[in-house]
């Protein structure tokens, strides 16, 4: 009976070993389950791709669409915020044949600066005007947007003389 209590003891050892032994990585499988690991949270590449956008601002003006990228401060982000709920139609006027303002219908917080414009550039103008420059001029402003892949000359005539009316919205490059 001793022999073959110890021969099942053996044998329930042996078991266990040989369970625990199985179920122990190889350095060689290490890698493998890391990149398993990894593949299982990326998100597909095409969500990242979409992330990657960069949410702009959408112009719309006299049948064109010019994209702007937002500066990084509090009055761009809560432009962004505002956008959310749909696209605002602004009318704006020409002044002092530099650029283009007008009202918005709320009022955005400042952080204003002494700068020299520059065209292209999307200001905000004592916190409830919007102005696009398309020329020079320096006073204490908050910058919002800059506008992309345009020139001075390209923006002037896509502006043209007068008023104009613009709509503003949020929107990727890519989209188009």
């Amino acid at each position: 009976m001793k022999k073959f209590r110890i021969g099942a003891l053996l044998l329930g050892l042996m078991c266990c070993l040989t369970a625990c032994g199985a179920a122990a990585p190889s350095p060689a499988d290490e890698p493998a389950r890391e990149d398993k690991a990894q593949a299982q949270t990326e998100e597909p590449a095409s969500d990242r791709t979409e992330m990657q956008e960069e949410q702009m601002l959408k112009i719309e003006v006299n049948g064109h669409i010019l994209y702007a990228a937002f500066e990084d401060n509090s009055s761009a982000a809560a432009l962004k915020e505002k956008l959310k709920d749909g696209a605002v139609t602004l009318e704006l006027h020409d002044y002092g044949s530099f650029e283009k303002v007008g009202e918005l219908p709320w009022k955005l917080p400042k952080n204003d600066t002494q700068i020299t414009t520059q065209a292209g550039d999307v200001i905000l103008y004592q916190g409830d005007q919007i102005t696009i420059y398309y020329d020079v001029n320096s006073w204490n402003f908050t910058r919002m947007a800059k506008i992309q892949d345009i020139t001075q000359d390209e923006l002037k005539q896509i502006l043209g003389d007068g008023n104009v009316t613009v709509v503003l919205s949020t929107g990727t490059k890519a989209g188009e």
